[in-house]
């Protein structure tokens, strides 16, 4: 199922469906994955709801691209600072975590230079040239809230089985958003 006017689904995007779904094989049930370049790049699993698993899987989409932000990628580490404490530093800086106290003081004590926050436009613009991305889900999406969520994190294809009564109204809305639906008819749901 395509837009009006859309092409066939170009090789990456093959591939990054067939990763995406090939997680979702092993993961929870309730599922849904973000992937990009042959990578999974967000997984939302075994969450109560469908919206929530895309939310979540989208804003972990999200933090791993401003992972790649020309400040993160800048940042100038104290010598020594671990693997672990990088990761977890650069997450509460691209989230924009408040930090007051001791917990700012353990965060400031890794860098030779303390970075300087991304205001918004940063964000926002940054955020906007992550695209292409791919979302598969186990089950088909229930609401076209969903479409909305994965819209916001780049997605333009989705793989998903379908078979839901609000099929239609997910397809219109990947249609407003100039994504391309495809039907996998592989419900990897376990329960």
């Amino acid at each position: 199922i395509t837009p009006k006017g859309a092409q066939s689904l170009p090789d990456s995007a093959l591939r990054d469906l067939t990763v995406a779904t090939l997680a979702l094989k092993y993961t929870q049930s309730n599922s849904v994955c973000y992937a990009l370049n042959g990578q999974i790049i967000g997984l939302g699993a075994g969450q109560q709801s469908r919206i929530h698993c895309t939310r979540l899987a989208g804003d972990k989409a999200d933090n791993w691209f401003m992972r790649f932000h020309d400040r993160v990628l800048g940042i100038k580490w104290k010598q020594g600072t671990k693997r672990a404490d990088k990761s977890n530093a650069i997450d509460l800086y691209v989230e924009g975590t408040p930090l007051d106290g001791e917990e700012r003081a353990q965060w400031e004590s890794l860098f030779e230079t303390l970075p300087a926050p991304l205001t918004p436009e940063e964000r926002a613009s940054h955020a906007a040239a992550l695209q292409e991305v791919v979302v598969a889900s186990d089950a088909f999406f229930p609401f076209p809230d969903n479409v909305y969520r994965a819209a916001r994190s780049g997605a333009k294809y989705i793989a998903a089985p379908g078979d839901s009564v609000m099929d239609d109204a997910c397809v219109a809305a990947a249609n407003a958003q100039n994504m391309v639906v495809a039907r996998t008819h592989l419900r990897l749901f376990h329960h």
